[in-house]
């Protein structure tokens, strides 16, 4: 009798979820937040909670040295308080590590909707909080040597993240390509298209000549002079392949990633010590631009991991599959394993990609080994691209080339 009134309370629930999950999907944007707890609703949630520790890792690493000499743990740290903010930093990113990642392995595999998985992911925030505060908390009391390795770790797992937020920004411009160019919006979107298209190019030209303006101002800037003209070549090489007859790809995802590239170029040189002859107005004051351009890279950050979190079907092999009223919204484990990820990058950005690097206030990704992360990023991005491009037509050659 108790089992079946257990059983019927049970599908009432459900069946009370399904009609609020069909309200939301049905409404406006900001219906999400009107019905309780939801998946829709807790992946913003989830995006605060990372914020606020990439901003007590920035507050420990600025500011936290003076208030945890105190502890004896810390002490010993190599290169004095400023190494002890770069290990705290480490601490608070473990932290964060270790929580998304214990929901990654918690809700890996969730495939619909109102299951134990979707309600935990979804629900029970009291007691996730409380366990996020506990784990960020737990690092402060770990010997130094277990921070470092983690430092180390920390490394790889930055790159992943970079990796995945790279395939996830090519597979967006593809499909947007892919839109344009569908019969569906072809002969209405023909103008839009080519006026994103040409904007993009301009703004890529212009971007270009402002870094040749801005960061050599000396010819001795050989450096500086061979990032920017090489990322014009490799601009010229995409548009080249991409308009190639076999490729016949339009003048849309060569522009668009022209941005990218062109973005990641500019956030390579600006990543360069202030202390470079090459870069103009370069003085490292705490003054208002200083603290604009840093919350804006922080905010970046969450928007980016946030975006490559809930954006799971780019890693799907099958893309045909029908999708069904009570399946996922999003992937519940690759959301929360983009954020284990993302809080190992947000650590690289903080501490210079070192632990024994001096960062002044205020900043954020600056020194040569953020440079050379940017450029390998911004050269492997281009060979993806394409590697998307070329790739289909050399399988069918060999598909071709199989029954002779």
């Amino acid at each position: 009798m108790m089992v079946a009134k257990l059983e019927a309370g049970i599908d009432a629930n459900a069946t009370n979820n399904s009609k609020r999950y069909a309200e939301i999907m049905a409404g406006p944007w900001w219906a999400q937040f009107r019905y309780g707890s939801n998946p829709w609703m807790a992946r913003y949630v989830y995006s605060v909670m990372f914020l606020l520790a990439n901003l007590l890792a920035w507050a420990v690493r600025d500011y936290g040295p003076t208030a945890l000499t105190t502890m004896n743990k810390l002490q010993s740290c190599e290169g004095g308080e400023e190494c002890l903010g770069s290990e705290g930093v480490l601490r608070v990113s473990m932290g964060c590590f270790i929580f998304y990642f214990t929901m990654f392995l918690s809700t890996s595999g969730t495939s619909k909707l109102h299951g134990q998985k979707e309600l935990w992911h979804s629900g029970w925030w009291s007691a996730k909080i409380g366990l996020m505060i506990m784990l960020i908390v737990l690092p402060f009391f770990l010997p130094r040597e277990i921070i470092l390795i983690y430092g180390s770790i920390a490394h790889f797992g930055a790159g992943v993240f970079l990796l995945i937020q790279l395939i996830s920004i090519i597979s967006f411009i593809t499909w947007l390509n892919d839109c344009c160019l569908s019969e569906k919006f072809a002969e209405r979107c023909h103008i839009h298209f080519m006026l994103l298209a040409t904007t993009a190019y301009v703004v890529c030209i212009l971007g270009i000549i402002l870094m040749y303006i801005w960061y050599t101002p000396q010819p001795t800037c050989l450096l500086n002079i061979f990032f920017i003209t090489w990322t014009l070549v490799l601009l010229q090489l995409m548009t080249s392949v991409s308009l190639h007859p076999k490729v016949s790809a339009g003048f849309l995802t060569p522009g668009f990633m022209g941005l990218y590239i062109v973005f990641l170029c500019w956030s390579a040189i600006h990543s360069e010590p202030a202390d470079d002859k090459c870069l103009r107005n370069s003085e490292a004051s705490r003054d208002w631009l200083t603290i604009i351009s840093f919350v804006v890279a922080l905010l970046a950050m969450v928007i980016a991991t946030f975006s490559t979190g809930i954006d799971s079907k780019c890693f799907q092999f099958r893309k045909d599959e029908k999708h069904e009223e009570d399946d996922v919204p999003y992937g519940f484990g690759f959301f929360h394993f983009v954020f284990a990820t993302g809080a190992m990058y947000f650590a690289m950005l903080l501490i210079g990609w070192s632990s024994n690097h001096t960062m002044k206030k205020w900043t954020i990704d600056v020194g040569w080994t953020s440079t050379w992360v940017r450029i390998v990023n911004e050269w492997l991005a281009v060979c993806v691209y394409l590697w998307m491009l070329v790739a289909p037509i050399i399988w069918k050659s060999r598909q071709v080339e199989e029954p002779r």
